[in-house]
């Protein structure tokens, strides 16, 4: 072997053998980087401040299969019996509904035909010492009725004679009056009623007597821009002794005293919002607009002090399928076994149907 081939094998090995201590270093870097944890990208989320909320996939899927056909004419709210957690809802053409304290369990209660009429609003409430639900029928009736369905009474439209308002009273006589009723809500022995799909766009009152429920004597408003006027009065909502009214084309939440006296309105609310309901949890109210405000993805939701606006939430941002209008939005706590309390909101959309859930994030 020549001085020129052994130097050229010589090369040859030792080129290899940085090769292979180079591979193997490569090779436990690798097994190194598979122990790294690498970040995730983050999930959707939309609000701000404390009032942040992500899309709750699995909740959102308890819907109910056989009422899946009836969901795109969804066009109802929620209301809560604070004492076990049900929450109540209607859904055209399928009924009424109640969802177990912890969202995952969908129950249709009672048969008659009547519940499957549109529920358009509805409150749970004890009236001496009895639950009781009270459903708003736009176009129909206020159905009261027990806790399994049953018909307590079924009011139906004004004659014009019922109130202490001579503007109702003027309204409900005309041959041409329709019964426009969008909400409930109740207060102190009485049903307070939205009537604001209508010329006659007023709050009414019905009231107990001998375990019957009929027209009370009390009425106010009327449709116009001045205090204690509404411009479609669409939801309606007691808290901390008041009664306030979401005034949807005028974009206001109004507060009135039990007796109908106009009190103030919600400052902060953006303008264009067409607000369609009021609920109230955790010290702050959170009502939606009907539609998207400029280029949002889909009406917004918002979180209120009552002074000021703390937070917008636009399911929108979430890519939840087909939600763009929003009809009704309710706070609800689910409790946890350590103690703890985790908020949901859930949501009607409308126009083209969906139910939703949405929960606070840490």
């Amino acid at each position: 072997m020549t001085a020129k081939y052994f130097f050229m094998l010589l090369f040859c090995f030792i080129s290899l053998g940085a090769m292979a201590q180079l591979t193997a270093h490569h090779v436990e870097q690798t097994d190194e980087q598979e122990h790294v944890s690498i970040p995730t990208y983050s999930k959707l989320v939309t609000g701000q401040g404390a009032y942040v909320f992500s899309w709750d996939e699995s909740l959102t899927d308890a819907f109910p299969e056989d009422a899946k056909p009836f969901e795109a004419a969804m066009h109802g709210g929620f209301n809560e019996d604070p004492e076990t957690g049900i929450i109540y809802t209607g859904i055209p053409g399928y009924g009424l509904c109640k969802i177990s304290a912890d969202l995952t369990e969908w129950t249709l209660i009672g048969d008659d035909p009547r519940l499957k009429d549109n529920i358009h609003g509805l409150v749970f409430f004890v009236h001496k010492g009895k639950k009781l639900l009270a459903l708003a029928q736009e176009g129909k009736r206020v159905l009261i009725t027990n806790l399994d369905g049953t018909i307590v009474s079924d009011v139906l439209k004004p004659r014009g004679v019922e109130f202490d308002f001579a503007h109702a009273n003027y309204f409900f006589a005309s041959e041409k009056s329709n019964f426009g009723v969008t909400d409930v809500t109740y207060h102190d022995g009485t049903i307070y009623v939205a009537h604001g799909y209508s010329a006659g766009d007023f709050v009414l009152t019905i009231n107990e007597t001998n375990g019957s429920w009929d027209w009370g004597p009390l009425a106010w408003g009327g449709k116009g821009n001045q205090d204690g006027q509404f411009m479609t009065a669409h939801g309606i909502y007691a808290h901390d002794d008041h009664i306030y009214v979401a005034n949807r084309a005028a974009g206001q939440v109004v507060r009135f005293t039990p007796q109908g006296e106009y009190v103030d309105m919600f400052a902060d609310i953006p303008e264009k919002s067409l607000i369609c309901n009021v609920s109230f949890k955790e010290e702050h109210f959170f009502f939606n607009a009907l539609k998207a405000i400029d280029d949002q993805k889909s009406a917004p939701i918002y979180a209120h002090n009552g002074t000021e606006l703390v937070s917008t939430i636009i399911p929108g941002d979430l890519e939840i399928p087909v939600i763009t209008n929003i009809h009704h939005v309710w706070p609800h706590h689910i409790h946890q076994a350590d103690g703890t309390k985790q908020l949901y909101l859930l949501v009607h959309a409308w126009n083209k149907g969906k139910y939703a859930v949405l929960k606070l994030e840490d």
